[in-house]
Protein backbone atom coordinates (compact mmCIF):
# COMPACT_ATOMS: atom_id res chain seq x y z
CA UNK A 1 0.00 0.00 0.00
CA UNK A 2 1.38 3.40 -0.98
CA UNK A 3 0.74 7.01 -0.01
CA UNK A 4 2.12 9.90 -2.08
CA UNK A 5 2.14 13.39 -0.58
CA UNK A 6 3.25 16.51 -2.45
CA UNK A 7 4.15 19.92 -1.06
CA UNK A 8 5.15 22.97 -3.08
CA UNK A 9 8.15 23.78 -0.87
CA UNK A 10 8.99 20.47 0.83
CA UNK A 11 8.80 18.25 -2.24
CA UNK A 12 7.29 14.79 -2.59
CA UNK A 13 7.04 12.14 0.11
CA UNK A 14 6.26 8.54 -0.80
CA UNK A 15 5.38 6.00 1.89
CA UNK A 16 5.02 2.34 0.91
CA UNK A 17 4.10 -0.53 3.23
CA UNK A 18 5.81 -3.75 2.14
CA UNK A 19 6.11 -6.95 4.15
CA UNK A 20 7.39 -6.08 7.65
CA UNK A 21 8.58 -2.56 6.80
CA UNK A 22 7.55 0.83 5.49
CA UNK A 23 9.78 2.39 2.85
CA UNK A 24 10.06 6.17 2.74
CA UNK A 25 11.34 8.30 -0.13
CA UNK A 26 11.55 12.07 0.21
CA UNK A 27 12.43 13.98 -2.94
CA UNK A 28 13.04 17.72 -3.03
CA UNK A 29 14.46 20.00 -5.70
CA UNK A 30 18.03 19.43 -4.54
CA UNK A 31 18.17 15.91 -3.06
CA UNK A 32 16.47 12.59 -2.51
CA UNK A 33 16.45 10.64 0.75
CA UNK A 34 15.44 7.03 1.27
CA UNK A 35 14.87 5.13 4.49
CA UNK A 36 13.20 1.98 5.78
CA UNK A 37 11.48 1.55 9.14
CA UNK A 38 10.48 -1.79 10.67
CA UNK A 39 6.75 -1.73 11.38
CA UNK A 40 7.33 -3.52 14.69
CA UNK A 41 9.27 -0.47 15.91
CA UNK A 42 6.30 1.88 15.48
CA UNK A 43 3.92 2.88 18.23
CA UNK A 44 0.61 2.23 16.41
CA UNK A 45 -1.05 5.26 18.00
CA UNK A 46 0.16 8.40 16.16
CA UNK A 47 0.37 11.90 17.57
CA UNK A 48 -1.04 15.01 15.90
CA UNK A 49 1.45 17.86 15.75
CA UNK A 50 0.07 20.86 13.90
CA UNK A 51 -0.18 19.97 10.18
CA UNK A 52 1.65 16.68 10.81
CA UNK A 53 0.75 13.22 12.03
CA UNK A 54 3.71 11.55 13.72
CA UNK A 55 4.34 7.86 14.37
CA UNK A 56 6.83 7.52 17.21
CA UNK A 57 9.20 4.73 18.12
CA UNK A 58 8.11 2.23 20.78
CA UNK A 59 11.58 2.40 22.28
CA UNK A 60 12.66 6.03 22.06
CA UNK A 61 10.11 8.80 22.12
CA UNK A 62 10.90 10.47 18.83
CA UNK A 63 8.99 10.34 15.53
CA UNK A 64 10.09 7.75 12.99
CA UNK A 65 7.47 8.78 10.43
CA UNK A 66 5.99 12.21 9.78
CA UNK A 67 3.01 12.52 7.43
CA UNK A 68 1.13 15.57 6.19
CA UNK A 69 -2.38 15.33 7.59
CA UNK A 70 -5.20 14.70 5.06
CA UNK A 71 -2.92 14.63 1.99
CA UNK A 72 -3.45 13.86 -0.85
CA UNK A 73 -7.04 13.84 0.45
CA UNK A 74 -8.69 12.97 3.75
CA UNK A 75 -10.12 9.64 2.55
CA UNK A 76 -6.90 8.26 1.08
CA UNK A 77 -4.95 9.50 4.10
CA UNK A 78 -7.33 7.83 6.57
CA UNK A 79 -7.16 4.51 4.70
CA UNK A 80 -3.38 4.54 4.72
CA UNK A 81 -3.12 5.48 8.39
CA UNK A 82 -5.60 2.78 9.41
CA UNK A 83 -3.62 0.18 7.47
CA UNK A 84 -0.33 1.40 8.92
CA UNK A 85 -1.68 1.16 12.46
CA UNK A 86 -3.04 -2.34 11.83
CA UNK A 87 0.21 -3.59 10.32
CA UNK A 88 2.30 -2.03 13.10
CA UNK A 89 0.25 -3.98 15.66
CA UNK A 90 0.50 -7.21 13.68
CA UNK A 91 4.24 -6.99 13.21
CA UNK A 92 4.82 -6.23 16.88
CA UNK A 93 2.64 -9.19 17.82
CA UNK A 94 4.81 -11.29 15.51
CA UNK A 95 7.93 -10.13 17.35
CA UNK A 96 6.35 -10.91 20.71
CA UNK A 97 5.11 -14.29 19.50
CA UNK A 98 1.49 -13.44 20.24
CA UNK A 99 -0.06 -15.02 17.16
CA UNK A 100 0.35 -18.44 15.47
CA UNK A 101 2.93 -18.60 12.73
CA UNK A 102 4.52 -15.39 13.98
CA UNK A 103 7.90 -14.45 12.56
CA UNK A 104 10.61 -12.18 13.89
CA UNK A 105 12.18 -9.94 11.24
CA UNK A 106 12.11 -12.77 8.76
CA UNK A 107 14.29 -15.12 10.82
CA UNK A 108 12.66 -18.49 11.30
CA UNK A 109 14.79 -19.18 14.35
CA UNK A 110 12.87 -16.55 16.28
CA UNK A 111 9.37 -17.46 15.12
CA UNK A 112 6.72 -19.17 17.21
CA UNK A 113 3.98 -21.64 16.43
CA UNK A 114 2.38 -20.74 19.74
CA UNK A 115 2.90 -17.90 22.22
CA UNK A 116 6.43 -18.17 23.64
CA UNK A 117 7.06 -20.01 26.88
CA UNK A 118 9.43 -18.23 29.20
CA UNK A 119 9.38 -20.89 31.91
CA UNK A 120 9.58 -19.26 35.30
CA UNK A 121 8.84 -15.56 34.67
CA UNK A 122 11.79 -13.33 35.39
CA UNK A 123 11.30 -9.61 35.43
CA UNK A 124 13.21 -6.57 34.20
CA UNK A 125 11.14 -3.56 35.15
CA UNK A 126 8.02 -5.71 35.07
CA UNK A 127 8.88 -7.50 31.81
CA UNK A 128 9.41 -11.27 31.42
CA UNK A 129 12.99 -11.92 30.35
CA UNK A 130 13.92 -14.99 28.32
CA UNK A 131 17.60 -15.90 28.62
CA UNK A 132 17.17 -18.16 25.57
CA UNK A 133 15.88 -15.27 23.45
CA UNK A 134 18.72 -13.05 24.63
CA UNK A 135 21.24 -15.75 23.71
CA UNK A 136 19.66 -16.06 20.24
CA UNK A 137 19.89 -12.27 19.82
CA UNK A 138 23.57 -12.29 20.79
CA UNK A 139 24.33 -15.01 18.24
CA UNK A 140 22.51 -13.18 15.44
CA UNK A 141 24.28 -9.91 16.21
CA UNK A 142 27.70 -11.58 16.28
CA UNK A 143 26.99 -13.28 12.97
CA UNK A 144 25.61 -10.31 11.03
CA UNK A 145 27.18 -7.17 12.51
CA UNK A 146 30.61 -5.73 13.21
CA UNK A 147 31.26 -6.77 16.80
CA UNK A 148 33.56 -3.83 17.41
CA UNK A 149 30.68 -1.41 16.75
CA UNK A 150 28.30 -3.07 19.21
CA UNK A 151 30.65 -4.51 21.83
CA UNK A 152 29.07 -2.49 24.66
CA UNK A 153 25.60 -3.72 23.70
CA UNK A 154 26.77 -7.32 23.53
CA UNK A 155 28.33 -7.04 26.97
CA UNK A 156 25.07 -5.61 28.32
CA UNK A 157 23.06 -8.46 26.79
CA UNK A 158 25.44 -11.02 28.27
CA UNK A 159 25.05 -9.41 31.69
CA UNK A 160 21.26 -9.41 31.45
CA UNK A 161 21.25 -13.04 30.29
CA UNK A 162 23.29 -14.00 33.33
CA UNK A 163 21.15 -11.97 35.75
CA UNK A 164 17.67 -11.37 34.27
CA UNK A 165 16.35 -9.96 37.55
CA UNK A 166 19.17 -7.47 38.03
CA UNK A 167 17.88 -3.91 37.58
CA UNK A 168 21.35 -2.52 36.91
CA UNK A 169 21.83 -5.03 34.08
CA UNK A 170 18.65 -3.77 32.45
CA UNK A 171 19.76 -0.13 32.90
CA UNK A 172 23.07 -1.07 31.30
CA UNK A 173 21.23 -2.45 28.26
CA UNK A 174 19.14 0.71 27.91
CA UNK A 175 22.25 2.90 28.03
CA UNK A 176 24.14 0.74 25.54
CA UNK A 177 21.24 0.83 23.09
CA UNK A 178 20.86 4.60 23.40
CA UNK A 179 24.53 5.02 22.52
CA UNK A 180 24.23 3.05 19.27
CA UNK A 181 22.88 6.01 17.29
CA UNK A 182 22.16 5.08 13.64
CA UNK A 183 23.09 1.45 14.29
CA UNK A 184 19.92 0.93 16.33
CA UNK A 185 17.88 -0.05 13.27
CA UNK A 186 20.33 -2.77 12.24
CA UNK A 187 20.43 -4.14 15.77
CA UNK A 188 16.65 -4.41 15.91
CA UNK A 189 16.60 -6.10 12.51
CA UNK A 190 18.87 -8.93 13.67
CA UNK A 191 17.81 -8.94 17.33
CA UNK A 192 14.08 -8.14 17.41
CA UNK A 193 13.83 -9.40 20.99
CA UNK A 194 15.59 -6.20 22.04
CA UNK A 195 12.46 -4.36 20.89
CA UNK A 196 10.39 -6.35 23.37
CA UNK A 197 12.83 -5.75 26.22
CA UNK A 198 13.05 -2.01 25.74
CA UNK A 199 9.47 -1.13 24.83
CA UNK A 200 7.36 0.46 27.56
CA UNK A 201 4.64 -2.18 27.29
CA UNK A 202 5.80 -5.31 25.47
CA UNK A 203 2.43 -7.09 25.47
CA UNK A 204 0.05 -4.19 24.92
CA UNK A 205 -0.45 -0.86 23.27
Amino acid sequence: MKLVQKHLLKGTRVFEIADDSIHVRIRTLFKEEKSTVLLSMLNPEPTANGPWLEFHSRIKRHPLLTLYRDKPDSEAFARFVDELKRRAREEYDAFAGLRPGARSAGFAANSYEDPPEFGEPRKARGKPVSAESIDSSIRMLREHMDIAEIDTLLEALEALKAEPENESSFDRLVTAFDELGPRQGAVLTYAPYVTILLSDDPFGY
